[in-house]
């Protein structure tokens, strides 16, 4: 089993490429894909960069030069619940991006056109997995739900409001749909999961200082869970 591990910036993987044993780095699309074992596991992991388009162009990477079985995302999200705050976790049940917007031929918001679903749901043994590896590694709250992704940097809690109601979200970010749709197309079993920075909902935020170490922290102890029970 070969596992791809994307985050989106540099920050949100460095401490996992520092403890994995690289047998190889390969560069393709300006991106730096790191080769070889992490917990006994195969695995590649790599930055994508920010946005949809980095996240897709990386996937389609892992999964055509790298044979990947699986694709584990992990990065930072905003809150789109009230009683989600900062260092809380979220663990994608599916995926939707919100601002794909055809409705104006009648399709639902988010509906990719012509494709034969709405939301792309993730693996639920992997879902379970990240999960139950929460229990283990995290501890602040952590949940299961919708996750929104969009080429979007969402500030207004207005406008993240919105997005509650329309998809009954947890978070929003900027590339975990993508990537959910490029595994989609391809069969491949993937999970997202992403720690909370902010929610401007509640009106809770922190420092991103302050609150990068935590989401490194619990990225790493999740994925060090994960890869040891698969």
């Amino acid at each position: 089993m070969i596992v791809g591990i994307i985050g989106a910036m540099k920050e949100e993987v460095e401490i996992l490429v520092s403890e994995m044993e690289i047998e190889r780095i390969e560069k393709k699309a300006k991106m730096e894909f790191n080769y070889g074992t992490f917990q006994d596991k195969k695995v590649v992991i790599v930055t994508s960069g920010i946005g949809k388009v980095n996240a897709a162009v990386c996937t389609q990477i892992l999964i055509d030069d790298f044979n990947v079985n699986c694709v584990i995302n992990v990065g930072i999200a905003g809150g789109l619940k009230k009683d989600i705050f900062p260092g809380d976790v979220v663990v994608a049940t599916d995926l939707v991006q919100h601002d794909m917007d055809t409705t104006f031929f009648g399709d639902k918001l988010g509906q990719i056109p012509r494709l034969d679903t709405f939301d792309f749901r993730c693996d639920e043994r992997l879902v379970e997995k990240a999960y139950n590896a929460c229990k283990n590694s995290v501890y602040n709250k952590y949940e299961k739900g919708r996750i929104v992704s969009g080429d979007q940097f969402i500030s207004s809690g207005e406008k993240l409001k919105a997005l509650d109601i329309e998809f009954n979200a947890y978070a929003c970010e900027m590339e975990g749909a993508s990537i959910a749709q490029v595994a989609y197309l391809n069969n491949i079993p993937f999970v997202v999961i992403r720690s909370i920075s902010d929610n401007a909902i509640n009106g809770t935020h922190m420092d991103y200082e302050k609150f990068s170490p935590i989401a490194i922290q619990n990225s790493t102890k999740i994925l060090r869970d994960m890869l040891k029970n698969m």
